[in-house]
């Protein structure tokens, strides 16, 4: 594994030989394989699976909240019990072009490539390029 200076890492899992760059935070309960590069300035929250072999670029931003609110409707700042936990996977070899968000609840394929600045709100079939904002990507081709 190859760590860069300036990187906030708790409660996460990295595999063997994947290099992180610098201004980069993984959260507790992620997970990233082994073989990954994850580029500076990238935000992998709670509930993040990265499997083997995957690509991720600058500044990156993974989402897990399909509802995020500062308070409870009791007018109280919200804690982790007030909210839910979404699960977002990106299968191995797959890749992510510098500045996408990936929102919560979505899985990338295997070998998919969502392309720099996509806004990936569904599911990214396997061997696919996707760019853009889903619904109506700018671009979807399939190989293979």
């Amino acid at each position: 594994m190859k760590l860069s200076k300036f990187i906030n890492l708790y409660g996460c899992e990295i595999g063997d030989e994947t290099k992180i760059g610098a201004f980069v935070e993984i959260q507790k309960n992620a997970t990233v394989g082994r073989c990954c590069k994850i580029s500076s300035h990238t935000f992998v929250c709670e509930g993040v699976t990265i499997e083997d072999n995957v690509f991720i670029g600058h500044g990156v931003m993974f989402i897990n909240d399909l509802y995020p609110r500062a308070t409870t409707a009791q007018g109280g700042l919200q804690t982790e019990a007030d909210w839910k936990v979404e699960r977002t996977l990106v299968k191995k070899g797959a890749s992510i072009g510098s500045g996408a968000t990936i929102l919560a609840s979505v899985t990338i394929g295997e070998n998919a490539i969502v392309g720099a600045g996509a806004v990936v709100t569904k599911d990214v079939p396997a061997d696919t390029i996707v760019v853009g904002i889903r619904p109506g990507w700018s671009v979807k081709l399939k190989w293979g």
